[in-house]
């Protein structure tokens, strides 16, 4: 069975040992997971997800009524805090997720990116997908990269024309160092032929699937003695989202085109950046894990 996660780990350690504007991301600090995505539905296919943004300023939630415009109840004071994630005895920084099977089923004519990789195998799609995840990596580890216009100003978007010409630049940097087909030849098949091919796809998730780490409500310890607003509280909604994350929260899951089944852990053992290292209830004899 094909662990993808592990799979897209490897050729991003291979990407940022080959592309000098990547070189500055520590794999170490990354980890890239799963989440459930159906190939025939509207969706992203990836996503980078930042953990080192601060605590924000403290703030609260207020209702007004429709009618009258008053103001009829408000919440107690808090502040948004990011989880903490650790794996291997490294604090994670950013998190790449995949929505299976449709990262595996993406076809670059059917992207916008298609205009900047003309007469190209549509597998490219899903390099290009990784280029960009990491691309989104700030240097200053404060947050998602910020886009820049075509006068040097900042964009208030994650994306823009310039930022995809970047990746595709970056991608076909990294095919002219000749890298290894193996690193990337698994990104050749769709999900039904990665099926066929090696019996089953398993990805690293989160013990609490489908979620996974993001930022969490806190009420302030200390509420203001003076609100501005002299109305009943209301409370903060029923925060279910862990505030740690270690080695014992990741667990392997086998994706199918439908959902995504727990796959039975035979043995204890030290995670890996991409997943823990499990054994699968039913191994092909001959296919990587």
């Amino acid at each position: 069975m094909l662990n993808y996660t592990e799979r897209v780990t490897a050729l991003m350690r291979d990407i940022v040992g080959r592309v000098p504007r990547l070189a500055f991301i520590d794999l170490d600090e990354v980890l890239v997971f799963a989440r459930f995505g159906r190939s025939a539905a509207d969706g992203a296919f990836a996503t980078c997800h930042c953990l080192t943004l601060p605590t924000s300023e403290p703030g609260y939630y207020y209702w007004r009524d429709r009618r009258s415009g008053e103001v009829t109840r408000r919440s107690p004071w808090f502040v948004t805090r990011t989880p903490d994630v650790t794996v291997g005895g490294r604090k994670i920084k950013y998190l790449v997720s995949l929505a299976l099977p449709r990262f595996c089923d993406q076809i670059l004519s059917r992207t916008k990116k298609r205009t900047l990789y003309p007469d190209t195998e549509g597998w490219i799609a899903k390099l290009d997908t990784v280029v960009h995840e990491l691309y989104h990596i700030d240097p200053d580890d404060v947050g998602i990269r910020k886009v820049a216009k075509a006068d040097g100003a900042r964009s208030l978007w994650s994306h823009g024309p310039e930022f995809y010409e970047e990746v595709a630049g970056m991608v076909r940097q990294y095919l002219a160092t000749n890298p290894a087909p193996a690193m990337y030849d698994f990104l050749r098949y769709d999900f039904s032929e990665l099926q066929t091919t090696y019996g089953g796809v398993a990805a690293a998730t989160f013990r609490n699937y489908p979620s996974f780490p993001q930022r969490y409500l806190e009420a302030l310890a200390e509420q203001p003695e003076d609100p501005p607003v002299s109305v009943p509280l209301a409370p903060l909604p029923l925060q279910c989202q862990p505030r740690l994350y270690a080695d014992s929260d990741l667990i392997v899951r086998e994706f199918s085109t439908l959902a995504a089944r727990r796959l039975r852990r035979i043995a204890p053992a030290r995670a890996s950046m991409s997943a823990p290292r499990v054994g699968l209830e039913c191994p092909v004899a001959g296919a990587p894990l």
